[in-house]
């Protein structure tokens, strides 16, 4: 059963393991964006905690408020999904809300549909925003249907600055929505 969890150094093998699979890929949701070295057990606690005092951190520089949690199976690290409190123009044009990534051993088994949901569901529950943008890339197949599974509905086709088709999806989760 998968659960949702503040970001831990309990998870550091787990993670780390998880690291090696994405083989250097960007991993949406995780944050390792703002991360120095999370190789070491000492850099890895450095940017947990980073990503924890994210969630109540000034907007700057283009970067919002943002509640990181993890996506988790016992004591394995699954992936990550991340909540962006507010939208810039980049994000309103084609970063979203939400992001979230799967490691590439655990995908196929619902774990994203299950977080963007329990997300969305969080949200409902604090009354605020009553509606989210998710985006991906247009040839990320697996995310639309995601985004689609969780009540997500196509606004449009945005291409972004560096030439990818982003599509944006509007998710409803307002309380009365369920």
């Amino acid at each position: 059963m998968f659960t949702l969890v503040t970001p831990s150094t309990s998870f550091y093998e787990s993670f780390i393991e998880s690291h090696r699979e994405w083989n250097g890929a960007h991993q949406d949701g995780a944050g390792v964006h703002m991360a120095g070295d999370i190789t070491s057990p000492e850099g890895f606690a450095d940017w947990v905690q980073q990503l924890v005092d994210a969630e109540s951190a000034p907007e700057k520089d283009g970067i919002v408020p943002c509640t990181y949690l993890w996506i988790t199976e016992g004591a394995k690290y699954v992936g990550a999904i991340a909540f962006r409190h507010s939208l810039t123009p980049y994000l309103l044009s084609t970063g979203g809300h939400i992001g979230y990534g799967v490691r590439p051993s655990e995908r196929g088994r619902g774990a994203a549909s299950w977080a963007l949901n329990e997300m969305c569901s969080r949200l409902a529950a604090s009354s605020s925003p009553n509606r989210v943008l998710v985006t991906c890339e247009d040839a990320n197949v697996a995310s639309a249907k995601t985004i689609e599974r969780c009540r997500g509905v196509l606004e449009d086709l945005r291409v972004a600055e560096d030439g990818r088709k982003i599509r944006r999806y509007w998710i409803d989760v307002s309380a009365d929505n369920g």
